[in-house]
């Protein structure tokens, strides 16, 4: 058999595997690009699901209408309710370098189960301690959540998103302290975003 007749052979017998592999007739033996041989997979295509995502505020707690923010500092041009916002708000910005703190009184208790936190920080390297706690006797006392260190290091690591699964009864106050640069060096705190749910 001439050389073109036989590439063009294997080409169509190859189309012809692909499309019975496809429809479930045979399984396949493939190569990596490294010629090792990777073992017959059962697979299908299927439509993205977004059920367990929650975007665009769906599923999220409306913190405007549910509780009180306190915050020690902010820039005009970054206000803590940016932190709060979905899409491509710009976050809070502390006004005074230091530690900083974000309460939230909320108006009734609340029972939340998801907290997500995103940090962002593009000019200056700095180590970052933030202290994520509540308290369902209005403040009285409080319990820690979370205590975590983070270390930016632009233009690497600039963003820190933090998730975190919980079962928190009866919240009259949530509370996040931010110390921005442990090492006691002059650094702003910012939140680029705050969700619960």
């Amino acid at each position: 058999m001439p050389t073109s007749s036989k590439v063009a052979f294997r080409i169509l017998s190859q189309a012809s595997c692909f499309v019975l592999y496809a429809l479930g007739k045979i399984s396949a033996q493939r190569e990596s690009p490294n010629g090792s041989k990777l073992g017959a997979m059962r697979k299908r295509l299927i439509t993205p699901t977004t059920q367990d995502i929650l975007t665009h505020g769906e599923g999220w707690l409306d913190v405007e209408s549910a509780a009180i923010v306190e915050v020690t500092s902010e820039v005009q041009e970054f206000p803590v309710e940016s932190a709060f916002s979905s899409g491509s708000a710009p976050g809070w910005r502390a006004a005074m370098p230091g530690p900083q703190t974000i309460r939230l009184v909320f108006d009734s208790p609340q029972t939340l189960r998801r907290i997500l936190l995103v940090f962002e920080e593009n000019e200056t390297a700095r180590t970052q301690e933030f202290v994520l706690r509540w308290s369902s006797d209005s403040g009285s006392s409080f319990r820690e959540i979370v205590r975590q260190q983070w270390n930016f290091s632009p233009p690497g690591s600039v963003r820190e998103i933090e998730e975190y699964q919980v079962q928190l009864s009866a919240v009259t106050v949530l509370e996040l302290i931010i110390n921005p640069d442990i090492s006691g060096q002059v650094a702003h705190a910012s939140l680029k975003n705050l969700r619960l749910s």
